[in-house]
């Protein structure tokens, strides 16, 4: 039996949508690191596809955030203008 090199990760561009979104919710405590990517990706889908606001992305990623959604909602806005967007 051999073992085989597992493939190399491609990381996204900084300046990409993608990764933007992601790390505009680095920094939010969550239950799990599961529940911040749920997060990331809801974030990431509401920017692409113009609809909705942050606070309804937050809302339907449920996401068992450790602060008040208002308080998360904030710092990722933040985040985000932080990012020109």
């Amino acid at each position: 039996m051999s073992t085989v090199a597992p493939a190399a990760v491609k990381h996204a561009d900084p300046s990409s949508l993608e990764k933007i979104a992601y790390e505009s919710v680095k920094t939010i405590p969550t239950k799990e690191p599961n529940d911040q990517a749920r997060l990331g990706y809801n974030i990431w889908i509401s920017l692409k596809e113009k609809k909705g606001s942050i606070a309804n992305a937050v809302k339907q990623s449920g996401a068992r955030i450790l602060i008040p959604e208002k308080e998360a909602v904030a710092i990722i806005e933040n985040e985000l203008k932080k990012s020109s967007l």
